[in-house]
């Protein structure tokens, strides 16, 4: 009888049996048509099977694309589908597909009519007895969990011994449960550990992953955490999906964040990971290392360090020379954390001083040399004679400004100051500058016009042209235009021949580099004055470094340079000038160059190094206990007061249900009046702003005396802004409230805006109708636009100077807005800018110090999309209670 019901069908006509389109189509146009195309498809499917082919290919199709669909002819033909869709396979035994279903359906009677089937739980449990496909083990296994938590818990006792032989599917699903069971059941903690322990050695890396959180969950026990982490460590090595590498590498950063200095001992195996070629993840690794060090692991990280140091000039990294730049800053960072390796990587960093692919790393060597050379007296000998050896190898204006600096400060011999002046004046050539670049002009002129002296001036002979001998004898001549042209022509090529360094970068127009150049060969000069007793050496000195100083004025006002000096640059050249010809006569001077400068940046590194103390403080206060702290013990507690499963507090989270620190003034702010008081369909949404996703939790007023049918929120965006979660349709009864939720997905910190609609059948109520089939009214209500504020994705971040200015000079959006504000004072000003755009200031506290009517300080932001923000605040106050006036200048 079965096979006979099996084999009848009704015949539909067809018109044209090669017109019926091929499974792959009907496929496509079920997953990618909209609802009137899915119901012809339906119909051409249905029509199909009543003709004789089953059509078991489409089943799976048809559950995910036309079920979750709202049309009602649509649901119509799906269960006309079901009818006539074959239930078994080949073998007589029912298709997977059915069971997959099944057993959730089985699990939803039972929840909400638990009399229609009280058995369930029981037949779950049967049903995981005898099934061998892992996909319905696990689906069946997930739905007894969520009916019968003591049917679940027995039946895995029974299987518990080969629980790690179980398909990767089940097991997953079994060590969720093990997870959640272990909070209530604590009694079976010691054998789930085992189990735990076992799966470790798994070789499928879900497993292994879902494991060592499992174990982590459950204990805190260092030996525990460590295995653990081990295993995170193991996968991000391992696993070539960057993603499953950043996740996994957070994860230990996690445990190592809640247990302090217990993993120490992997440092080196995180730092495996800089084998990844993604810059992404040889930063995490890199961050992770840098917290974990310690003076017992710190040399030989350190060492591992210099050798990747190493392979950035070897080898071709992906962005090199930002991967070098990272690595030169986790080092500088561990040698300023630990003395005891900085002699030993000082050396190997200023051999990138001379970096000529990457000025950002050679700025972040020197910048770690000025530091090093002013908290270790012991090396400054070594760092100035390999400084003053480097000065002819130097190419950035940054870096030589900086080791020039360091010569000035730290030259305190007779014979380092003797060597560093040889240095400079090796790599600033002849002098007086001025005049050698005009002979260099002059030989490279082939032939000169004849020169007569007209009342004691330099007049040319023939002024409009002149003649030349050609190669065969004959005359030729040559106009002013022509003449002219080969002059720039031949001025060009002097300014192109190769130079040394230091005057290369001045004819250039670094004239900041020029005044810290006359700044330490004054230093150099006041310095040999004090330690040595020969006078004539001293003299000669300083007229030599008066002769630069002016050299560089004069040749910073001629045709060889690249851009004419400023008034500030020879303002301030001129002041080393007088103070050579005043110090003996004024002792102060000395003072000034001598002392002052340096002890300026004595204080600005005991900040830095009071900042990263009160940094480490902050991050150890968080995790500490204080002594009369209260503490809870498991086995003392009531049942309903034990600790929440992780899982479902993580759920919690990333849904944005966590509402301990939000408290209801911060909600209210966020409730927004999406429709008006008088509209049938009162509408208003809490809008929550979480990481990448904004959720829309609506509430709904019918304001009517009826019921409203197929009621409808519909929302659209215009912007970087995708609504991935749509509200179901519902059914709204007289002066009823409902509320619906709807999540939309950022992907920049663009502007943007939501908008939409309510739509409903029933009695007309708006001037916005429109005829639907069978006469239904259908009713629209209009939605206030949400604008989207770019502030909730903004975050305040830190930065180096370094960084700052690369990216400053690197980006090209540009904003600038005038101020004119009635702000107390200007800190009271930067404070509420900061607080208003989310913003940190670069700028250290110590340089805003004291009462000044000008202010300018660099501000920093970044996204949670990792998109960087900067700004330049400069302003300034009229009189004690003026306005306050300036401008703000910003980069994104």
């Amino acid at each position: 009888m079965a096979t006979f019901l099996e084999s009848a069908y009704s015949l539909v006509h067809q018109d044209n049996a090669a017109d019926v389109p091929s499974q792959n189509d009907l496929k496509n146009a079920l997953e990618k048509g909209s609802d009137e195309q899915k119901i012809e498809t339906m119909k051409k499917i249905l029509s199909i099977m009543l003709n004789g082919d089953p059509q078991t290919g489409l089943l799976m199709h048809i559950i995910r694309f036309v079920m979750p669909s709202k049309s009602k002819p649509l649901k119509k033909l799906m269960y006309f589908f079901f009818e006539v869709c074959p239930k078994y396979d080949a073998q007589g035994k029912l298709r997977q597909e059915w069971i997959l279903n099944a057993t959730f359906a089985i699990a939803s009677i039972f929840t909400h009519l638990p009399e229609l089937l009280p058995d369930a739980p029981d037949l779950l449990v049967t049903f995981l007895d005898d099934e061998n496909d892992a996909t319905c083990k696990r689906n069946a296994f997930a739905a007894l969990v969520s009916i019968s938590h003591e049917k679940a818990l027995e039946y895995l006792s029974t299987v518990f011994d080969s629980i790690p032989n179980h398909d990767e599917l089940v097991l997953l699903a079994e060590l969720e449960f093990i997870r959640k069971d272990a909070i209530s059941n604590p009694q079976n903690k010691a054998r789930y550990l085992r189990l735990i322990f076992d799966l470790l050695e798994s070789s499928v890396s879900t497993v292994i992953y879902e494991a060592a959180h499992a174990l982590t969950t459950l204990t805190s026990n260092p030996v525990a955490v460590k295995a653990a982490a081990g295993k995170f460590v193991e996968l991000a090595v391992r696993e070539p999906d960057n993603n499953v590498k950043l996740i996994v590498l957070e994860r230990v950063d996690q445990l190592r964040q809640k247990n302090e200095g217990v993993l120490d001992d992997l440092t080196m195996e995180i730092l495996r990971v800089l084998s990844s070629p993604d810059l992404d993840v040889r930063k995490k690794a890199l961050n992770i290392a840098l917290e974990m060090v310690t003076s017992r692991n710190v040399e030989e990280v350190v060492l591992l360090l210099k050798k990747e140091l190493v392979k950035t000039v070897d080898e071709q990294y992906e962005k090199n020379s930002e991967y070098r730049s990272l690595l030169i800053s986790v080092i500088h960072q561990s040698a300023i954390k630990f003395p005891e390796v900085a002699a030993s990587v000082v050396g190997s960093l200023m051999d990138f001083i001379s970096d000529v692919s990457s000025n950002a790393s050679a700025v972040d060597v020197i910048s770690f040399v000025k530091e090093v050379v002013e908290r270790f007296p012991d090396l400054r000998a070594s760092i100035v004679q390999r400084l003053v050896t480097t000065l002819g190898e130097v190419r950035a204006g940054k870096v030589y400004r900086g080791v020039l600096w360091i010569i000035g400060e730290f030259s305190l011999e007779a014979k380092d100051i003797r060597d560093a002046w040889r240095g400079i004046r090796a790599s600033l050539g002849e002098i007086p500058i001025l005049s050698s670049e005009q002979r260099l002009l002059d030989e490279a002129s082939e032939g000169k016009e004849p020169i007569e002296q007209v009342n004691g001036h330099a007049k040319s002979a023939a002024p409009s042209g002149s003649r030349k001998v050609l190669a065969d004898g004959t005359y030729a001549t040559e106009s002013a235009l022509t003449s002219s042209a080969a002059a720039k022509a031949k001025l060009e090529a002097v300014k192109n021949s190769q130079k040394p360094p230091l005057r290369q970068l001045i004819l250039d127009g670094d004239y900041y580099l020029a005044a810290v150049l006359s700044s330490t060969l004054t230093k150099l000069v006041m310095r040999i004055s004090e330690i040595s007793q020969d006078t004539a050496q001293t003299n000669r000195l300083r007229a030599e470094a008066m002769l630069i100083m002016i050299s560089i004025i004069r040749v910073g006002q001629s045709q060889f340079v690249k851009t004419l000096i400023d008034e500030d640059s020879v303002d301030r050249i001129m002041s080393c000038v007088r103070s050579l010809s005043e110090f003996a006569q004024k002792k102060e001077l000395e003072a000034v160059y001598l002392e002052d400068t340096r002890k300026s940046f004595r204080i600005m590194v005991q900040a830095e190094e009071k900042k990263r103390a009160a940094k480490e403080a902050s991050e150890k206060a968080k995790s500490a206990i204080n002594v009369d702290d209260s503490f809870s013990i498991r086995q003392l507690k009531k049942k309903d007061a034990e600790g929440s499963d992780e899982v479902e507090q993580d759920l919690e989270r990333a849904t944005g249900g966590d509402t301990a620190t939000e408290d209801l003034t911060s909600k209210l702010s966020r409730v927004q009046q999406l429709t008006g008081f008088s509209d049938p369909v009162y509408a208003e949404a809490y809008i929550k702003v979480h990481q990448f996703d904004i959720v829309l939790d609506v509430l709904l007023v019918n304001q009517t005396t009826e019921t409203l049918q197929n009621l409808t929120v519909e929302f659209a965006t215009l912007g970087d802004l995708k609504v991935v979660e749509r509200p179901p349709t519902q059914n709204v009864g007289p002066h009823d409230f409902i509320n619906l939720q709807a999540t939309i997905k950022v992907s920049s910190t663009d502007t943007g805006v939501i908008f939409g609609n309510i739509i409903y059948e029933g009695q007309v109520h708006s001037i916005y109708t429109t005829r639907v089939e069978k006469g239904v009214d259908s009713n629209v209500v209009i939605l206030n636009d949400v604008h989207i504020d770019i502030m909730d994705y903004i975050k305040p971040a830190h930065c180096t100077e370094t960084q700052f200015r690369t990216m400053w000079t690197e980006f090209e959006w540009e904003n600038k807005v005038n101020i004119n504000s009635k702000a107390k004072s200007l800190r009271d000003f930067l404070k509420q800018l900061m607080a208003s755009t989310n913003m940190s200031c670069l700028t250290p506290e110590a340089s805003m110090k004291g009462d000044c009517q000008f202010l300018s300080a660099n501000l920093y932001a970044r996204s949670v999309f990792g998109e960087d923000a900067l700004a330049n605040l400069s302003i300034e106050q009229e009189g004690s209670n003026g306005p306050i006036t300036g401008e703000l200048e910003g980069f994104k």
